[in-house]
């Protein structure tokens, strides 16, 4: 029988409905390409035992015709998202021994339906990070190389792994989050399709939190219709999360491949910026043609608030992390030094716990909320946010999408931006605003850069429309014919 991992998540779906092979023989394979792959670090926990028995169970339920949405399918689930009784570190020290006694609200539903969790993937350190290198467990690596180079490059985060472990063919597709691109850089970097749900859409509740207002859980897939797929099994309403739509979940899936002629695709000139490359600049070039090819208009827009999106990000998502984690104080849970004295202990186990990244961010965000300052700079930093969410909507009233790259460039070398803390924050510039304005974005890979890296186009839609999203993309996919990774050179250094 040919490797299973080769199948995309409705091909996997599909064999196993026709009983082609079974979800044990679909599990042993993507074991096995788990413990083949670990020089990629993507893996922070491997659950083989359960991921088994999960199967069986499957197996059993397509014998009596009793098989759920997703039964047997295997996925990768980013370490910020809580699993009953299975280890959760948030890529943390401070949570490196932490085993919850509950599971997220996404993750259920998930199981629920029958997916099987391969296990827990690796990330930036509470998913603070745009390239997943601030990991207490080490750097994810990049399955994709430039050509004829050996060096490493970094998947992208914070979702690095998610994204790396199905850019690698380890499990049909993963589940990330995103607080201001951390779903979408690293799909573009691993030439993945990853979806920034719209605010609300998913629930928060047992996903560690880092920004609350800005967090949103997505999926990350090998191509648009998996993406729409696991994007209505991990819907629902939830009472446990207040900010948790109630709206009805649409089937994603019959978008896939729906007529976007007479849309109309807003093109925003303050998304062209300096230095850009000319790859860049001509996959967007291409993208625009594509669309305009399949009946949709090509209409100029103005974002004016955008230019401020990235300090007023930088200043609220550090003070929503101070607040969030002022919890891990060595008292209850986590990691904690021993100490006679309260607040000796309170510092030992934060400086201990913490990493430099976190840490720089809690400072930042006590600074902007304390005495003094709450006005200057998160109360002013609040108004811009609303400022640029008018933006988006006075964009709507004229347009149905719009279309901009995903990232400024595409990966780049390990270690090349660790001690440049604003070049690392500038790969965010192009996805940022949408987690501000509480909107679906998606990131399509639609060409590859001189280097033969992958770029990714980024479609921002209306709030709750996902589906016209997915329309959109299922066009770029289709146009741009992108070849996925097949070079499995990680493989070959066992």
């Amino acid at each position: 029988m040919a490797n299973l991992t080769n199948l995309c998540l409705h091909e996997a779906r599909d064999g196993l409905i026709k009983k082609s092979f079974s979800t044990r023989d679909l599990i042993i394979d993507h074991i096995d390409a788990m413990e083949s792959s670990r020089n990629l670090n993507a893996f922070i926990t491997e659950t083989p035992e359960l991921a088994l028995k999960s199967a069986d169970l499957s197996d059993k339920n397509f014998a009596n015709q009793n098989n759920r949405p997703l039964e047997g399918i295997p996925l990768g689930i980013k370490d910020m998202f809580c699993t009953k009784d299975v280890l959760t570190t948030a890529s943390s020290k401070m949570l490196s021994s932490f085993i919850p006694p509950y599971e997220s609200t996404v993750t259920d539903n998930l199981w629920k339906k029958g997916a099987i969790l391969l296990g827990k993937l690796n990330n930036d350190e509470f998913a603070m990070g745009s390239s997943n290198e601030t990991s207490f467990f080490g750097p994810v690596i990049n399955p994709w190389k430039k050509n004829d180079s050996t060096e490493s490059l970094v998947p992208g985060g914070s979702s690095g792994g998610s994204a790396a472990s199905v850019a690698a063919g380890v499990g049909v597709g993963s589940l990330g989050t995103d607080t201001g691109g951390s779903i979408r850089q690293p799909a573009a970097f691993t030439g993945t399709v990853g979806l920034k749900p719209t605010y609300g859409r998913c629930s928060r509740w047992g996903i560690i939190a880092f920004a609350s207002s800005l967090d949103q859980a997505g999926p990350i897939t090998r191509n648009v219709k998996d993406n729409a797929i696991l994007l209505k099994n991990m819907c629902s309403h939830d009472s446990k999360d207040t900010t948790s739509s109630s709206k009805e979940i649409p089937d994603f899936e019959s978008s896939v491949g729906k007529s976007i002629k007479g849309l109309k695709v807003g093109i925003p000139s303050e998304f062209i910026q300096d230095g850009m490359s000319e790859d860049i600049i001509e996959m967007w070039t291409k993208g625009k043609e594509w669309l305009k090819a399949a009946g949709a208009e090509i209409i100029d827009i103005s974002l004016p608030n955008t230019k401020y999106a990235l300090p007023c990000y930088y200043i609220i998502a550090p003070a929503e992390a101070s607040s969030n984690l002022s919890r891990y104080d060595g008292v209850r849970f986590g990691h904690s030094v021993n100490s006679n004295d309260i607040n000796e202990m309170y510092e030992k186990t934060r400086s201990e716990g913490f990493g430099d990244e976190v840490k720089r961010r809690i400072m930042i965000g006590t600074y902007v909320l304390s005495s003094g300052y709450y006005d200057a700079y998160y109360l002013k930093a609040q108004k811009v946010r609303s400022l640029i969410s008018l933006d988006y909507s006075q964009a709507f009233n004229k347009v149905d999408v719009l279309l901009t790259p995903s990232t400024p460039n595409s990966a780049f070398n390990l270690n090349e931006k660790c001690d440049d803390p604003l070049s690392m924050y500038l790969n965010d510039v192009f996805t940022v605003p949408v987690n501000l304005a509480g909107l679906p974005a998606i990131s399509i890979p639609s060409s590859k850069d001189k280097n033969g890296l992958p770029l990714g186009l980024q479609l921002i839609g209306k709030p709750f429309d996902e589906e016209t999203l997915y329309s959109f993309a299922n066009v770029i996919e289709e146009s741009s014919n992108f070849k996925s990774l097949d070079n499995k050179w990680w493989l070959k250094d066992e």
